[in-house]
Protein backbone atom coordinates (compact mmCIF):
# COMPACT_ATOMS: atom_id res chain seq x y z
CA UNK A 1 0.00 0.00 0.00
CA UNK A 2 1.01 3.66 -1.18
CA UNK A 3 2.43 5.02 2.67
CA UNK A 4 0.58 8.22 1.23
CA UNK A 5 -2.53 6.58 1.45
CA UNK A 6 -1.99 4.39 4.29
CA UNK A 7 -4.15 5.46 7.48
CA UNK A 8 -0.98 5.13 9.85
CA UNK A 9 0.27 8.63 8.16
CA UNK A 10 -2.37 10.13 10.31
CA UNK A 11 -0.97 9.08 13.92
CA UNK A 12 0.72 11.43 15.78
CA UNK A 13 4.79 11.63 15.53
CA UNK A 14 5.24 13.11 19.46
CA UNK A 15 2.98 12.48 22.20
CA UNK A 16 1.54 15.07 24.31
CA UNK A 17 3.67 14.09 27.26
CA UNK A 18 7.08 14.25 24.85
CA UNK A 19 6.38 17.75 24.39
CA UNK A 20 5.58 18.80 27.41
CA UNK A 21 8.43 17.21 28.80
CA UNK A 22 10.84 17.64 26.13
CA UNK A 23 9.71 21.50 25.25
CA UNK A 24 10.33 25.11 26.48
CA UNK A 25 7.96 27.99 25.45
CA UNK A 26 10.11 30.94 23.81
CA UNK A 27 9.82 34.10 25.79
CA UNK A 28 9.25 37.47 24.45
CA UNK A 29 12.90 38.41 24.04
CA UNK A 30 13.19 35.39 21.67
CA UNK A 31 11.11 38.22 19.42
CA UNK A 32 12.53 41.21 19.98
CA UNK A 33 15.16 41.03 17.27
CA UNK A 34 15.13 41.91 13.43
CA UNK A 35 12.24 39.79 11.84
CA UNK A 36 14.72 38.24 9.48
CA UNK A 37 16.61 37.04 12.00
CA UNK A 38 13.77 35.67 14.04
CA UNK A 39 12.11 34.11 11.14
CA UNK A 40 15.23 32.14 10.73
CA UNK A 41 15.42 31.30 14.18
CA UNK A 42 11.63 30.04 14.34
CA UNK A 43 12.87 27.39 11.64
CA UNK A 44 12.31 24.20 13.60
CA UNK A 45 10.48 25.38 16.19
CA UNK A 46 7.39 24.19 18.10
CA UNK A 47 3.98 25.70 16.86
CA UNK A 48 1.38 24.86 19.69
CA UNK A 49 -2.40 25.69 19.66
CA UNK A 50 -4.24 23.66 21.95
CA UNK A 51 -3.74 20.13 22.42
CA UNK A 52 -2.70 20.81 18.56
CA UNK A 53 1.36 21.45 17.60
CA UNK A 54 3.58 21.17 14.69
CA UNK A 55 7.47 22.08 13.48
CA UNK A 56 7.75 25.38 11.79
CA UNK A 57 9.31 24.16 8.30
CA UNK A 58 8.69 27.40 6.60
CA UNK A 59 8.59 31.22 7.21
CA UNK A 60 8.67 34.64 5.60
CA UNK A 61 10.14 37.90 7.16
CA UNK A 62 8.14 41.14 7.04
CA UNK A 63 10.10 44.52 7.61
CA UNK A 64 9.04 48.12 8.61
CA UNK A 65 8.62 51.27 6.53
CA UNK A 66 11.00 50.52 3.27
CA UNK A 67 9.33 47.16 3.00
CA UNK A 68 6.48 47.60 0.36
CA UNK A 69 5.09 44.17 0.81
CA UNK A 70 4.64 44.80 4.60
CA UNK A 71 1.41 45.84 6.26
CA UNK A 72 3.34 48.27 8.65
CA UNK A 73 4.59 50.02 5.45
CA UNK A 74 1.47 51.66 5.56
CA UNK A 75 2.18 53.05 8.71
CA UNK A 76 0.04 52.79 12.01
CA UNK A 77 -3.61 51.74 11.52
CA UNK A 78 -6.22 49.87 13.69
CA UNK A 79 -5.25 47.06 11.24
CA UNK A 80 -1.40 46.87 12.02
CA UNK A 81 -1.32 48.56 15.59
CA UNK A 82 -0.20 44.95 16.89
CA UNK A 83 2.69 44.95 14.48
CA UNK A 84 4.29 48.17 16.29
CA UNK A 85 3.51 46.79 19.61
CA UNK A 86 5.34 44.14 22.18
CA UNK A 87 7.18 41.58 19.78
CA UNK A 88 5.89 37.81 20.24
CA UNK A 89 2.34 38.76 19.60
CA UNK A 90 -0.04 37.12 16.96
CA UNK A 91 -1.13 39.04 14.51
CA UNK A 92 -3.74 37.26 12.44
CA UNK A 93 -4.98 38.68 8.50
CA UNK A 94 -7.12 37.96 6.15
CA UNK A 95 -6.52 37.26 2.61
CA UNK A 96 -7.95 36.33 -1.12
CA UNK A 97 -11.56 36.79 0.60
CA UNK A 98 -11.00 33.11 1.79
CA UNK A 99 -8.29 32.59 4.31
CA UNK A 100 -6.26 33.18 7.62
CA UNK A 101 -2.72 34.20 7.49
CA UNK A 102 -0.53 33.63 11.03
CA UNK A 103 2.41 36.30 11.76
CA UNK A 104 3.99 36.68 14.65
CA UNK A 105 5.63 40.06 15.81
CA UNK A 106 9.01 40.87 15.67
CA UNK A 107 11.28 44.11 16.73
CA UNK A 108 11.63 46.01 20.00
CA UNK A 109 8.16 47.88 20.48
CA UNK A 110 7.90 50.61 18.23
CA UNK A 111 9.50 49.27 15.49
CA UNK A 112 7.42 46.61 13.03
CA UNK A 113 7.95 43.87 11.65
CA UNK A 114 6.65 40.50 11.77
CA UNK A 115 7.07 36.95 10.10
CA UNK A 116 4.70 35.06 8.13
CA UNK A 117 4.34 30.70 9.00
CA UNK A 118 3.78 29.58 6.00
CA UNK A 119 4.29 25.65 6.97
CA UNK A 120 4.28 23.49 9.58
CA UNK A 121 5.11 19.97 9.99
CA UNK A 122 1.77 18.31 12.17
CA UNK A 123 3.73 16.39 15.29
CA UNK A 124 0.25 16.27 17.67
CA UNK A 125 -3.42 15.85 17.19
CA UNK A 126 -3.10 15.27 13.65
CA UNK A 127 -6.52 13.47 13.67
CA UNK A 128 -8.29 16.76 14.73
CA UNK A 129 -6.09 18.75 11.88
CA UNK A 130 -7.41 15.95 9.47
CA UNK A 131 -10.87 16.55 10.99
CA UNK A 132 -10.34 20.24 10.20
CA UNK A 133 -8.44 19.75 6.72
CA UNK A 134 -10.59 17.00 5.35
CA UNK A 135 -9.92 17.67 1.86
CA UNK A 136 -5.86 17.14 2.70
CA UNK A 137 -4.83 14.02 0.43
CA UNK A 138 -1.81 13.33 2.77
CA UNK A 139 -0.24 14.53 6.17
CA UNK A 140 2.06 16.55 4.15
CA UNK A 141 -0.77 18.62 2.95
CA UNK A 142 -2.58 19.26 6.12
CA UNK A 143 -0.28 22.45 6.76
CA UNK A 144 1.47 23.28 3.87
CA UNK A 145 0.64 26.65 3.20
CA UNK A 146 -0.65 29.74 5.39
CA UNK A 147 -4.25 29.28 4.46
CA UNK A 148 -4.00 25.44 5.24
CA UNK A 149 -1.37 25.74 8.51
CA UNK A 150 -4.57 28.14 9.99
CA UNK A 151 -7.31 26.17 9.12
CA UNK A 152 -5.96 22.97 10.56
CA UNK A 153 -4.92 24.58 13.70
CA UNK A 154 -8.03 26.63 14.01
CA UNK A 155 -5.88 29.74 14.33
CA UNK A 156 -7.86 33.14 13.12
CA UNK A 157 -8.29 37.19 13.41
CA UNK A 158 -9.65 36.34 16.76
CA UNK A 159 -6.19 35.67 17.86
CA UNK A 160 -4.37 38.92 17.15
CA UNK A 161 -3.11 40.64 19.52
CA UNK A 162 -2.42 37.72 21.66
CA UNK A 163 0.93 36.37 23.42
CA UNK A 164 2.11 33.67 22.30
CA UNK A 165 4.41 32.91 25.60
CA UNK A 166 1.69 31.33 27.34
CA UNK A 167 -1.62 30.32 27.44
CA UNK A 168 -2.68 27.65 24.84
CA UNK A 169 -1.45 29.39 21.58
CA UNK A 170 2.72 29.24 22.07
CA UNK A 171 5.89 28.60 20.44
CA UNK A 172 8.11 26.18 21.67
CA UNK A 173 11.91 25.37 21.82
CA UNK A 174 12.09 21.11 21.37
CA UNK A 175 15.21 19.85 22.75
CA UNK A 176 17.17 17.83 21.14
CA UNK A 177 16.02 18.21 17.87
CA UNK A 178 17.92 17.78 14.47
CA UNK A 179 19.50 19.77 12.66
CA UNK A 180 19.07 21.32 9.43
CA UNK A 181 20.19 23.61 6.58
CA UNK A 182 17.89 26.78 5.68
CA UNK A 183 17.05 27.34 2.78
CA UNK A 184 16.64 30.90 1.32
CA UNK A 185 14.40 31.88 -1.64
CA UNK A 186 12.36 35.41 -2.64
CA UNK A 187 9.18 35.55 -1.24
CA UNK A 188 5.99 34.25 -2.75
CA UNK A 189 2.29 34.99 -3.56
CA UNK A 190 2.56 38.96 -3.08
CA UNK A 191 3.18 41.10 -6.09
CA UNK A 192 5.83 44.15 -4.51
CA UNK A 193 8.58 43.36 -3.08
CA UNK A 194 8.44 39.36 -4.53
CA UNK A 195 12.27 39.52 -5.35
CA UNK A 196 13.46 39.93 -1.42
CA UNK A 197 15.45 36.84 -0.51
CA UNK A 198 13.33 36.74 2.87
CA UNK A 199 11.49 33.43 2.54
CA UNK A 200 13.22 30.57 4.63
CA UNK A 201 12.66 27.22 4.79
CA UNK A 202 14.21 23.72 6.09
CA UNK A 203 15.85 22.28 2.99
CA UNK A 204 14.42 19.30 1.61
CA UNK A 205 11.57 19.24 4.09
CA UNK A 206 8.90 17.54 2.68
CA UNK A 207 5.82 19.97 4.47
CA UNK A 208 7.03 23.13 2.60
CA UNK A 209 4.47 24.91 0.82
CA UNK A 210 6.42 25.11 -2.41
CA UNK A 211 9.69 23.79 -3.18
CA UNK A 212 12.06 25.45 -5.09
Amino acid sequence: MNARSDSTQWRDRLSWAELEDQSEILPESFYARPAEEVARALLGKILVHGRLAGRIVEVEAYLGADDPAAHASRGVTPRTRVIFGPPGRAYVFFIYGMYDCFNLIAEPEGAPGCVLIRAAEPLCGISEMRLRRPNARCVEELASGPGRLTMAFGITRRDTGRPVTGGDLTVRSLSGGASFEIETTPRIGIRRSAERPLRFLIAGNRFVSRRS
